[in-house]
């Protein structure tokens, strides 16, 4: 499975450009030849969010980047924003429940050694998913991957802030220790309200 971010960043527009991805987006993307649902989070005090597409295999995502070009230019100039765009093999995907109304998600971005991702992985599968498993409100995680460059992103969804926000602590110190015995960076951490969730990403733990 493989994933393509979308993230746009310094938004003046977020309603409307979520109203776009909802009514015009997501319905295209869903009509794709391997597309298995998208996905959209939004920080509106940061004035970022970001739209993820998931696709069977690498070459459905490639042949769908044309098609998808188009709508990711319009879908900036009603946001307002800059656009980036980043390709990511789905390495882990853990669901407990389904994201209610009012979830939350909280990203967090890594940089390690890309001959280390297969280690990684297992150490997020390992030692990350039965802890998180435990906390209160925790419906989901995904773990994103890039073997080329070793960047990583690692999202985890909550049924509300309160429970997004209650898992800090906890969820700190397993952050912690994990860049610490990989030898990981953390290059960047954001919590989203989770606007759009049309994943149908099957369970790959």
């Amino acid at each position: 499975m493989y994933a393509r971010s979308t993230t746009m960043s310094n938004v003046r527009d977020m309603d409307d450009g979520i109203a776009y991805v909802r009514d015009t987006v997501m319905p295209a993307v869903q009509g794709m030849s391997g597309c298995v649902g998208l996905s959209m989070v939004c920080d509106r005090p940061g004035a970022r969010c970001i739209v993820t597409t998931a696709w069977a295999d690498d070459s459905a995502m490639h042949a769908s980047a044309e098609s998808i070009r188009d709508m990711r230019n319009h879908a900036a100039e009603i946001f307002g924003a800059v656009a980036e765009v980043d390709e990511w093999e789905i390495a882990l995907l853990h669901r407990r429940s389904e994201a209610p109304e009012g979830a939350c998600t909280r990203v967090t971005w890594t940089r390690g050694d890309p001959a280390d991702t297969d280690r990684s992985v297992d150490a997020v599968r390992t030692g990350v998913l039965p802890r998180l498993d435990e906390l209160p409100g925790f419906c989901s995680v995904s773990l994103l991957v890039d073997r080329r460059t070793g960047l990583g992103a690692l999202a985890a969804t909550y049924a509300s802030r309160h429970d997004m926000e209650a898992s800090a602590e906890t969820v700190r110190g397993m952050r912690e220790q994990i860049t610490r015995e990989l030898g990981m960076e953390i290059t960047g951490m954001a919590e989203f309200d989770l606007v759009l969730a049309h994943l149908r990403v099957p369970e790959t733990v």
